[in-house]
């Protein structure tokens, strides 16, 4: 797999919250800007999703794949990992994570991403689009998260 892109962002609520609007993928297209759509194709006993099929268009990377989700902690409040369970046209392998830790009175949210592509590219440009997707990310879960 490839090198890990990492960032963070503080977000003004508890843990529970971030989480919950985490798990909520069919919402995702709403904040998360390069998700065009996310259909829960599986639920744990816990009712979290297992498997979600995305649609994707992050400029450079476009795609349709699916990716399994782990949820970690009590309520799966402290992190979830994901890896693809069905690869793209484009996208061969794509690992994640946002892991959730108090912060104040709030929570920092620490998002990884590793995205793996079929067809060859510099990898400056695949860190780049990483960035992007990540700082697009956490910036839309805080704006969906905070409010107005």
């Amino acid at each position: 797999m490839a090198d890990r892109t990492t960032s963070s962002i503080t977000i003004g609520a508890d843990r529970s919250t971030v989480m919950k609007v985490i798990a909520d993928f069919p919402a995702y297209p709403e904040w998360a800007g390069q998700v065009k759509s996310a259909r829960v194709l599986s639920t744990g006993q816990d009712d979290l999703p297992e498997k979600v099929r995305f649609v994707l268009d992050a400029g450079v990377i476009s795609d349709e794949y699916t990716l399994g989700y782990v949820w970690h902690g009590e309520d799966g409040e402290d992190s979830v990992e994901w890896s693809v369970t069905e690869a793209g046209k484009m996208v061969s392998g794509l690992t994640g994570s946002y892991r959730l830790a108090d912060a104040g009175g709030g929570t920092e949210v620490t998002y990884e991403l590793a995205v793996d592509l079929k067809v060859p590219m510099i990898g400056m440009i695949r860190r780049k689009a990483e960035r992007v997707i990540i700082d697009t990310a956490l910036r839309g879960l805080k704006k969906r998260v905070e409010g107005p």
